[in-house]
């Protein structure tokens, strides 16, 4: 790759995702092209692909991977073929930017970890986008400052206006709650070390059989309690709410109150109706972040550590589900490369 030249990159995965990226690619960050779009869907590849100068598409993400004009995989796809995309990935030495989940389970994280290893230095950044949400990144700050003092308590809302027909109880963890899992870990520089969930009654507008919503609780290495309340079909919109409890002070984030209006007899705002344009901006920063460091020859961000950290959590999260009790985290011994 020449330095004065954009960097070409594959899209893996042109759903909602995918195409959003795709676009945000091409109209909104400065460095990069779209050379290659990927989806076992032939004709919704050619259909983006189309609309992309010099763009090709593929139905093979290790063919894409191949060609001359691709320097950069994002991986979009859903979590079970993340697996063999990143492989493939390594095969050729690109940097990647993975959409979470890194994978679905512990057990092929590790396999990937493992596999990123071997190649001796990190080549994937895992897409935990809210470490690059403002209001995210300003809480961070503040926490590191040690104004506030030791955090005792984080308490965090993850409202949706309706769930997917798809979406299943432990999807609540694995899709959803997986977010807070990296968020917390992400805040407060703990480990989780235990998971119990609670379920309270469901609500009407849930789907026969989806437990709905949930309410989290996890236990961390540095003695703090994280609560999640997940609820998936509230009706209203998308909501993501944090507040951390320290020593000296509180901080709360997300109330959403950038505009408050008054008019005929009423005063309120608006609320986001879906992740894509609540977390709009920090999905561009996070693509921009990206492509930045690939360009400059580094990787950044969440690790495949993070990946495996927040896979091996969501996993204990669906047991404790399961089966009503307290279930402890297991984590391998966390390997130099992501110290």
């Amino acid at each position: 790759m020449n330095p004065r030249d954009p960097l070409g990159v594959a899209v893996v995965g042109t759903g909602k995702m995918g195409a959003d990226h795709v676009r945000r690619i091409q109209d909104v960050v400065n460095g990069a092209r779209v050379t290659a779009v990927v989806d076992i869907d032939a004709e919704r590849a050619k259909r983006i692909a189309s609309g992309v100068d010099g763009c090709t598409a593929y139905t093979d993400p290790a063919a894409a991977m191949a060609a001359a004009d691709v320097d950069a995989v994002l991986v979009a796809s859903p979590g079970p073929a993340h697996e063999a995309a990143l492989l493939a990935a390594f095969e050729h030495d690109l940097p990647v930017l993975c959409e979470k989940p890194l994978t679905p389970d512990a057990a092929s994280a590790l396999r990937v970890m493992e596999a990123e290893r071997r190649l001796g230095h990190r080549r994937v950044q895992v897409g935990f986008m809210r470490r690059y949400d403002a209001e995210y990144m300003k809480l961070k700050s503040l926490l590191e400052t040690g104004q506030l003092g030791r955090p005792l308590m984080l308490h965090n809302r993850h409202r949706n206006a309706a769930s997917p027909p798809f979406f299943t109880s432990s999807m609540l963890i694995s899709d959803s709650v997986a977010h807070e899992t990296d968020a917390t870990r992400w805040l407060l520089g703990h480990e989780i070390t235990a998971v119990t969930v609670l379920r309270p009654r469901p609500t009407a507008s849930a789907p026969d059989g989806l437990q709905d919503p949930q309410f989290v609780v996890f236990e961390t290495d540095g003695g703090a309690i994280v609560d999640v309340e997940m609820f998936v079909n509230c009706g209203f919109g998308y909501q993501v709410q944090a507040e951390v409890v320290c020593e000296r002070g509180t901080a709360r984030i997300g109330d959403g109150h950038a505009m408050v209006t008054n008019m005929a007899g009423r005063w309120g705002g608006t609320i986001a109706q879906d992740y894509v344009e609540r977390f709009a901006e920090a999905y561009d920063r996070e693509i921009q972040t990206w492509v930045a460091a690939t360009r400059r020859g580094e990787v950044t961000g969440p690790s495949v550590w993070d990946g495996y950290a927040a896979a091996a959590v969501c996993e204990a999260g669906v047991r404790a589900l399961e089966d009503g009790v307290r279930v402890e985290v297991e984590l391998v011994e966390r390997p130099a490369l992501y110290r």
